[in-house]
């Protein structure tokens, strides 16, 4: 499995400026070539190489491999989608193989530039430099708030999956951002404060409408993903931890396209529409693979309205989004909870028909609660 390693580049001065200078002739060299792909509808690496390759490296100045990366770059580009022209910002990433990029230890790297090779000091964590001695398969130069960065793509070993012995069902929600069947809460909480907090403060940006402001949403933009980020790293670290502490394989809802097409009450589409559910499953499954933990996604129909008690499957048995109450035996609980329990039974065969955290009758509304904040 490929793993993606963040490495802060700690340039002086001098090296900031020839990096800088090498991303925009890069990104250049990029567009020009679209134009000839474009123009052409060539979508052949090769042929487009022999076309382009010449006049690119003698425009631009850039070096052989460079000049190869940006083709590569442009035509993967532009075979996603041929009906329009690929266009590249000036400080997009540029793609770096080993004939142009070499890791001098675990504390410098050697990367070309337009001035020629540069050995710039690298600064990395225990997280990274635990990982950094496996094979590096790509490695993208990319600029965020003025900071270099290398994404270092790198092949990471899979830990062999146990034989599970049971099923941890995973209920993915708005007010509870997810419940597991053993009736633990990830609250959304926290959550709701922070989104709060930042939807005031973007209506009043919006109001003003000066570049200043402008600038400022920007920023506050990419601090509401790196929140989201966060928090999905934490839940998902705790899941898939439990369940391999536990011998068991984890079970989702296969929700693809639960954006566009779940309904949910007015009052609850910001939230909704505002988290990221795929990348908080993206998560779970590449570290339950890194873990040795299985994944299995199941139908999602119904697993909230169907009772864990006897079976009775009915719309009106979700009374609200917190409250199930089974129409046929009266059976009452948490309506998130039912559903995870739901879902670990439609993966794993070999549970118990009544669940620990049910057969004592429990209802939601005194249940632990784990609330994950940034």
């Amino acid at each position: 499995m490929k793993q993606t390693l963040m490495v802060k580049l700690a340039p002086t001065a001098e090296q900031h400026t020839a990096l800088l200078q090498t991303m925009e002739r890069f990104n250049e060299a990029c567009n020009a070539i679209a134009d000839v792909a474009f123009a052409l509808g060539a979508a052949n690496k090769f042929r487009l190489q022999k076309i382009a390759y010449q006049d690119i490296r003698a425009k631009y100045a850039l070096s052989a491999q460079l000049t190869i990366r940006a083709i590569s770059k442009a035509i993967e580009a532009y075979k996603r989608d041929r009906s329009i022209k690929p266009a590249f910002k000036p400080h997009s990433a540029i793609v770096y193989d080993q004939r142009i990029l070499a890791w001098k230890g675990l504390d410098k790297v050697s990367i070309l530039t337009l001035s020629g090779r540069q050995v710039i000091p690298i600064r990395v964590g225990g997280y990274q430099e635990a990982r950094l001695d496996r094979k590096v398969k790509q490695t993208d130069l990319i600029l965020r708030n003025g900071i270099f960065y290398l994404a270092v793509v790198s092949d990471a070993p899979e830990a062999t999956p146990d034989d599970p012995t049971g099923t941890l069902g995973v209920d993915l929600g708005i007010t509870n951002l997810a419940v597991d069947s053993d009736g633990e809460f990830y609250s959304g909480e926290d959550v709701d404060k922070v989104r709060e907090k930042t939807d005031t403060i973007k209506a009043t940006l919006q109001s003003v409408g000066t570049k200043s402001a402008k600038r400022h949403l920007k920023k506050l933009a990419g601090r509401e993903s790196r929140f989201r980020r966060s928090v999905n790293h934490v839940m998902s670290k705790r899941l898939v931890s439990k369940a391999k502490d536990t011998h068991r394989q984890i079970a989702l809802e296969d929700l693809k396209g639960i954006g566009d097409s779940t309904v949910v009450r007015h009052s609850q589409r910001r939230r909704h529409k505002s988290w990221a559910f795929s990348q908080l499953r993206s998560f779970i499954e590449y570290k339950a693979k890194l873990a040795g933990v299985l994944v299995k996604l199941v139908d999602p129909r119904n697993t909230s309205r169907t009772c864990p008690q006897c079976g009775f499957v009915s719309k009106s048995n979700r009374k609200s989004q917190s409250e199930f109450l089974c129409q046929q035996c009266g059976f009452a609980s948490n309506a998130d909870l039912v559903g995870a329990i739901n879902i670990s039974r439609r993966a794993f065969v070999n549970v118990p028909i009544v669940s620990p955290v049910l057969m004592g009758g429990w209802v939601g509304t005194s249940s632990p609660a784990l609330a994950v904040s940034g």
